[in-house]
């Protein structure tokens, strides 16, 4: 489906700063303050003045740019304002209840948006984000982490206990993992959203204050203050000011469940893997078309990204040829020698068939 292109106004423009890997907390603390108020640079997950875009300066209403991986298809550059970012926290406060002085935990990376966010939040709560080994009020992690503390890290398991909520997201937390977690005394609350809406915006199932929810032809459309300006390189999907995801869903019981993606995205350890991508470059790189990048269900990852393959292949190649193109999340953690690869009828791999053999 095409969509109205999204015009970004650079007749006003803004100073843009890369974030830097270098920079301490605080430091990143400051410029996300000043990026926010308006009287410092936008800032950037990444360098976005070379390569495609070439840029130094944005549209004025954009305070914060982040870069989704290349391993979700084509790297996607959103563009977020100071409106968008300061209404997922206001939102997500009113939720939780709250209030100034407490404290948020920084446990995730700052080049995603749910670690940029606790920033955000640690600024409207008038307070600095903490480690883990500190006493925080509440905190975000994915599956995995919290797999983690449910299974050995005895010190993110005692942070965690700590916090009067715990925000997980990043991809679907197993039921199995969630009663443990509860058993354990975790106060978890499940959240659903993405870098196009500042982050989460679905918590337990419900919308946030001021965020609506629709099922278009199946696919979940968002409307909210919270949805981003729009990419600076690709065409936005947003119809009659409702953003399109790729996401489809229903509601049960009032709640908004998440069945899954359209496309062939996987979320593994709260980092999004197209498979398409990770087949096309093993079958570039080791000139073989029968490697077949499938997931199955698994309680650490949520989706455990898997290859097979009727070639002989080791796994720490693959592994090795894909953390180098994609990232260290992209690395497969099984990998299967297969007699022949199963196929539906129109040609394509049949990677439920694959999943359905080798879980």
């Amino acid at each position: 489906m095409a969509y109205p292109t999204v015009v970004m106004d650079f007749t006003v423009k803004r100073k843009l700063q890369t974030i830097e890997a270098s920079w301490s907390t605080p430091q990143l603390l400051e410029a996300m303050m000043r990026a926010l108020k308006g009287d410092g640079p936008a800032l950037a997950t990444g360098d976005l003045s070379t390569g495609d875009l070439g840029i130094a300066e944005v549209d004025a209403r954009t305070a914060l740019i982040v870069t989704t991986s290349g391993s979700t298809g084509d790297p996607k550059s959103v563009a977020l304002s100071a409106n968008s970012l300061i209404s997922n926290a206001k939102a997500t406060h009113k939720y939780l209840e709250a209030k100034i002085g407490e404290r948020w935990s920084l446990l995730l990376p700052t080049s995603h948006i749910a670690g940029l966010n606790i920033l955000i939040r640690s600024i409207e709560l008038g307070t600095d984000p903490l480690n883990v080994n500190g006493k925080a009020d509440y905190t975000a992690i994915v599956p995995t982490q919290l797999h983690r503390a449910l299974n050995g890290d005895i010190q993110l398991l005692e942070h965690l206990q700590g916090c009067k909520a715990v925000l997980v997201g990043g991809g679907a937390l197993d039921p199995e993992l969630e009663r443990e977690a509860q058993a354990k005394k975790i106060s978890v609350v499940t959240t659903y959203g993405m870098t196009e809406t500042s982050g989460g915006v679905v918590y337990n199932g419900a919308p946030l204050d001021g965020v609506q929810i629709e099922i278009r032809d199946g696919l979940i459309a968002i409307k909210a203050p919270q949805v981003a300006l729009g990419y600076l390189n690709g065409e936005f999907p947003i119809e009659d000011g409702w953003f399109i995801t790729k996401d489809r869903g229903e509601f049960k019981d009032g709640k908004l469940t998440i069945l899954g993606r359209i496309d062939d995205q996987i979320i593994s350890g709260g980092e999004k893997i197209s498979l398409s991508a990770i087949e096309n470059h093993l079958q570039q790189v080791f000139a073989h078309p029968e490697i077949v990048a499938f997931a199955t269900e698994d309680k650490e990852w949520g989706q455990k990204l898997c290859i097979a393959t009727t070639h002989d292949l080791a796994l720490t190649e693959l592994q090795d040829s894909l953390k180098q193109k994609f990232g260290a999340h992209a690395s497969p953690k099984e990998l299967f020698k297969v007699s022949s690869i199963p196929y539906l009828s129109i040609g394509k791999p049949d990677r439920k068939k694959l999943a359905h053999d080798h879980a």
